[in-house]
């Protein structure tokens, strides 16, 4: 749907509007930026990864395209998402809850038996 403009004023309001709210996204982006790492996810072997930190998560990409998703919802408690290769606007993720550090494991989560992942970043 198009917006209607009068007189060049309100399309220039738009273009600036815009252009501030890409400028804005591309901060946010910047600030997870991606540390190089060594991860490893149940069901697949381990591998290399960038991982995007961004203070209550982390974000990589799996072997098979899949993005992991993983955040802190309360202390000691996540819940991870697995976001399909080519997932389209609007479509759920797999959702993953109830995870916990791994004690002995650093950098290790896991639900029950059934599901594990580390990461280990370089620093």
């Amino acid at each position: 749907m198009l917006a209607v403009c009068s007189g060049g004023k309100d399309l220039k309001r738009m273009i600036w509007a815009t252009a501030v709210v890409a400028a804005a996204v591309g901060a946010m982006v910047t600030l997870a930026a991606a540390a190089p790492g060594q991860c490893t996810v149940t069901g697949y072997d381990t591998f290399d990864c960038d991982v995007a930190l961004d203070g209550g998560g982390l974000t990589f990409a799996l072997p098979d395209g899949r993005t992991f998703a993983f955040t802190l919802i309360e202390e000691g408690v996540g819940t991870a998402f697995v976001i399909a290769a080519d997932a389209k606007p609007g479509e759920r993720p797999q959702e993953l809850r109830e995870f916990r550090a791994v004690e002995g494991k650093p950098g290790c989560w896991a639900r029950d038996e059934d599901y594990e992942f580390c990461v280990l970043v370089e620093q």
